[in-house]
This record gives C-alpha cells, structure tokens and sequence, in this order.
C-alpha cells in the first residue's frame, strides 16, 4: 500500500486553511438555525399530537382506577363496619335470648321443684298423721295393758296383805290413779 505523498499534502494544506468542524463554520449558521427550527417543530409536533395525549390519557386512567379502588375500598369499609355491628346485634341478641331460656328453664325448674317439694310434704303429713295414729293406738294399747298390769299387781298385792277385793273396786281404784 503506498501512500501518495501529494495527496497527504493537499489534505493538510486543507486542514490548515479549512474553518474546522462543520457546525462552527458561520457561513453555515442561517441552514444549520433552519434545520434546527424544523427538528423543534417536528419534535413539538410528535409531543404535543402524539405522545403528550397518550401520557395524559395513561395518567387520567391511573387517576380513575385510583380513585375507584379508593371509593370501593371506602364502601367495603363501611360494609365491614356494617357487617361488625350485625355481628355485635346478633351476639347481643342471641346473649339475651340465652338469658331468657335460662330463666325460663329456672322457672319451670322451681314449678316442677315446688310440686315435688308440696307431694313430698303431703306424703309427709300423711306419715305423720299415720304414725300419730300409730302412736296413739300403741299409746290407748299401753294404757290398756297398763291398766291390766296394774289391776292384776294390786290383786296380787291385795291378795298377799291377806284381804280379797272385788274388781269393780280396783277398776276404780287404778282408773283414779292413773287419771291424777
């Protein structure tokens, strides 16, 4: 590969009397100031018909979904606190109701325990009476057999003083002591 020397030589004689890099060039400023009022342009255009709208309307959306899921989860809330005030009212009332069924049950416990209580104390009343019946009989029965007991010892005491009384006198004689 051989490298011409002339032409290396031409191109730096171009470098030392060109004006440098393109865009520092002011002869070029009046078509680079064009261009780049028609790139603004277009690029305002782009943004403000195209992407700008699209961004705005993503946003608007976003904004939409949020507020919502903010209603929604204010109505679910009020719900729940619904929901937890049925709850506390059902439990309230189901606590009252038990407290009504447990004084019913106690009072039909206290009927049911009156009347065995009131059978128990007429089945009492009638054994004491049947046993003051009793007792009154082996009382007149006692009596009875004192009074022959006590007839016959004052016969056999009568008899052994060596006197004879008749039973009509000692009837007599032991009804009086016994009666006082």
């Amino acid at each position: 590969m051989s490298v011409d020397t002339k032409s290396v030589a031409d191109a730096a004689e171009a470098y030392e009397k060109g004006p440098g890099m393109p865009q520092l060039d002011i002869s070029t400023f009046p078509n680079q100031i064009f261009w780049l009022l028609v790139t603004l342009g277009v690029m305002y255009f782009v943004l403000a018909r195209i992407a700008l709208p699209r961004i705005s309307s993503v946003l608007a959306e976003r904004q939409g979904t949020i507020t919502s899921d903010i209603a929604a989860a204010e109505e679910l809330k009020l719900k729940a606190a619904a929901a937890e005030s049925a709850y506390n009212q059902a439990l309230a009332d189901a606590r009252a109701e038990a407290q009504a069924i447990v004084a019913r049950t106690r009072d039909e416990i206290q009927v049911d325990l009156d009347a065995a209580i009131a059978v128990a104390d007429a089945e009492i009343a009638a054994k004491a009476a049947e046993s003051e019946k009793a007792i009154a009989e082996i009382r007149d029965g006692a009596v009875d057999a004192v009074k022959v007991v006590a007839k016959d010892t004052a016969k056999a005491v009568v008899a052994s003083m060596g006197f004879e009384a008749d039973a009509k006198t000692l009837t007599a004689a032991v009804s009086a002591r016994l009666k006082g």
